[in-house]
């Protein structure tokens, strides 16, 4: 797969060929772990093998009576120590030394020399002579003199060699088969996962939002669970598009048409028409602008289905009550409004929740006797509206915040049903909660509370 990044092309692999490379690395690392670990055991194991296998013998030959016959330079058979390969050599405090055969000497230094000298107890070490590697231990013999048994590597160097080479061999087949087998093994554990993709593109592509299948209880499963959830979401948010375009549609068209007709009349009429009459037309349509400006500002305000992201200010919701009221009482000055308020800060938009406190006062007088009285509390955040109208029935109360809702009485009444629906969308906006209930006096009751803001 290739993306398009910082104006440059880049690979990237599928998540198969990820899955199957980093099992091949795992095995193959873990492999060449287990070879390397092995190796170094075995060779390890028969170096000391060989170290105490020399010093017994080296303490064996400087205990027998063949160091008289050595004095007088006569060889010692290697055979006698049972092996081909084994060189004895004797050496002096001054660092003279003489062989016990006739092959090439070899580089003797200061480790037998301090052993012949009585320094050390013995020496073990590895020396180079004549392109071979011989392992050499010294003990000594008598006083200021030592004897050198010295045995070629070549032998345990072959073993090895050749155990490298199986180890490389089979750790290399056990790479390629982990590579196949983990290839295999992410095809068919990403198979649900592939069939999830298809299900999700077809979505993306035919737009029909049915419900994935869920099978078991896996990560793959809760993937599922989670996509099932965000489609419901997505149907939900569509079908309240729909009917939010369709409810406005339909109240849209009410004013439209009244407006249409009163402006078909005036024109048709022209200069003929009374003056009561074309008084009465334009107050007709005066009224209806203002109730289409209205319905088309709270089809706006309602589009705002969205959290708050930045908090705008903080405010105290007893000023933005009061400011609300005070524009309330210019619309209904017939209204008696009985308002106790206690300060309480918060945080938000003063706009929207003057917005919001206002539609709860309109609603409140638009239900209450001319001479009513309209009860306004705000106490420990939660701001009460109590009117004195007829209340709101039992069939009615579910449904008085949703979307255009209008209840039989009140579609005589002027109004979109959007009112509180604007005040139940700011309040959730601010992190808060309204509901409605019955009013003690026998009205309606509505309620709202917002949190306090944090110091």
């Amino acid at each position: 797969m290739h993306s398009l990044q910082d104006g440059r092309w880049h690979y990237r692999r599928s998540l198969a060929s990820r899955v199957a490379l980093l099992t091949t690395l795992a095995v193959g690392l873990s492999v060449a772990a287990v070879a390397l670990v092995g190796y170094l055991t075995v060779r390890m194991q028969m170096q000391s093998t060989l170290d105490e296998s020399l010093l017994g013998r080296a303490e064996a030959v400087a205990s027998s009576g063949a160091l008289s016959r050595i004095t007088q330079t006569v060889p010692i058979p290697s055979e006698a120590l049972g092996a081909a390969d084994i060189r004895i050599i004797f050496i002096n405090e001054q660092g003279n030394f003489r062989s016990a055969d006739d092959l090439p000497p070899l580089a003797l230094g200061r480790s037998e020399v301090d052993v012949a000298a009585g320094k050390t107890a013995h020496s073990i070490r590895t020396i180079s002579a004549a392109g071979d590697r011989w392992r050499v231990v010294t003990v000594p013999t008598e006083p200021g003199q030592a004897i050198v048994v010295a045995q070629s590597l070549q032998p345990q160097i072959l073993v090895l060699r050749k155990l490298g080479l199986v180890l490389t061999f089979f750790g290399i087949a056990g790479v390629v088969a982990a590579g196949f087998a983990g290839w295999g093994v992410a095809r068919n554990g990403l198979r649900p996962v592939r069939r999830l993709t298809d299900a999700v593109e077809d979505i993306a592509r035919t737009e029909q939002l049915t419900p994935l299948a869920v099978e078991g209880d896996d990560e793959v499963a809760r993937l599922a669970t989670s996509f099932n959830q965000m489609l419901m979401a997505l149907s939900a948010s569509r079908d309240r598009q729909r009917q939010l375009v369709a409810d406005a549609g339909h109240e849209l068209r009410t004013p439209l048409t009244s407006l249409r007709t009163n402006i078909d009349l005036l024109t048709q009429a022209g200069d003929g028409l009374p003056a009561a009459a074309r008084t009465e037309l334009m107050s007709d349509v005066r009224a209806q602008t203002e109730e289409l400006t209205t319905l088309v500002g709270d089809l706006v305000e309602l589009a705002r289905d969205e959290p708050i992201d930045h908090v705008v200010e903080r405010i105290d919701l007893a000023e933005v009550t009061e400011r609300a009221v005070a524009r309330v009482r210019r619309r209904a000055p017939a209204a008696t409004f009985d308002v106790v308020l206690e300060p309480w800060p918060v945080r938000g938009e003063s706009a929207a929740l003057e917005r919001a406190v206002t539609n709860l006062l309109d609603n409140a007088a638009k239900w209450s006797p001319p001479d009513g009285t309209i009860t306004v509390r705000l106490d420990d955040g939660v701001l009460t509206v109590d009117d004195q109208g007829s209340g709101i029935s039992d069939n009615d109360l579910p449904h008085v915040f949703e979307r255009f809702y209008r209840s039989e009485e009140s579609r005589s009444m002027p109004g979109s049903g959007l009112g509180l629906s604007i005040v139940r969308q700011v309040v959730e906006r601010h992190s808060g909660a309204v509901r409605a209930d019955a009013s003690p006096t026998g009205g309606a009751r509505v309620s709202m509370w917002l949190p306090a803001a944090s110091a």
